[in-house]
């Protein structure tokens, strides 16, 4: 049995708001610095579709045939994003499958891998590039560790975070142990936030901008990279998540 169940179904798309879907991936396992153990993460990737019809893919998940077929059905796949320096590992793989498409990456991400991206890219920045400025909002939350890219969805009100934000469920996990590190860290659902871990390597006095534009947002649903998102009173959890940043 494993430890951690994914979100099924997984690889395929789940519609979320109008232009708006989530693709649930499966369970990577990351190392932790010099841990002799991995610990497991669910993943899941955010589809935006522009007015134009654009798709805007944010923190991709595995490709397989039949999730391509589903994606290209939306629309023709523009922008690819990398939103943080772990979250890089399929870039190079839409980048390929869809090469009209541009990647946009978080700064460090470059010095994670050269392998698993693309040969031409483009750095992500505090304020939204032209190409989607006009239905997304978006802010740097800068650490020592990493920076992370968010973005908020105006036409939807849905805030898109990856590692600012994590909530476990406890019937997700089949270890007590997995789950008692949650606890400690602060990321177990329901009123998951960053893991205290991740947050010691942020200025709290450096990140108060970005996390009162965060807090700002109107947002009526977060969707996150790992554990179970938000579906309602967005704002509420955002405000709730970074209070030790505000």
């Amino acid at each position: 049995m494993a430890i951690l169940d994914t979100y099924d179904p997984v690889n395929t798309l789940k519609p979320v708001s109008e232009n708006l879907w989530i693709v649930d991936g499966p369970v990577i396992q990351m190392k932790y610095f010099s841990l002799p153990f991995t610990i497991p993460f669910t993943t899941r990737m955010t589809i935006v579709r522009l007015h134009g019809g654009d798709l805007w893919v944010h923190s991709p998940t595995p490709l397989d045939n039949a999730l391509k077929a589903e994606i290209m059905a939306l629309g023709p796949v523009k922008y690819i994003i990398g939103p943080n320096r772990i979250h890089y590992w399929w870039l190079r793989d839409w980048a390929d499958a869809f090469p009209d498409a541009k990647v946009f990456i978080a700064t460090g991400i470059e010095k994670m891998t050269k392998e698993r991206l693309p040969s031409s890219y483009t750095f992500l920045e505090e304020r939204a590039p032209s190409a989607w400025n006009e239905e997304m909002d978006q802010t740097a939350f800068a650490g020592s560790f990493l920076t992370e890219i968010v973005f908020f969805h105006k036409p939807s009100k849905t805030a898109i975070l990856t590692d600012l934000i994590e909530n476990f469920e406890h019937d997700k996990m089949h270890s007590e142990f997995l789950w008692c590190a949650c606890r400690l860290t602060g990321c177990a659902a329901p009123n998951g936030k960053m893991p205290i871990d991740l947050r010691s390597t942020f200025n709290r006095k450096k990140v108060r901008p970005a996390a009162q534009k965060i807090a700002s947002w109107p947002a009526e649903r977060v969707i996150i990279a790992h554990g179970q998102w938000f579906e309602k009173d967005g704002q509420v959890e955002l405000r709730r998540a970074l209070r030790w940043a505000l």
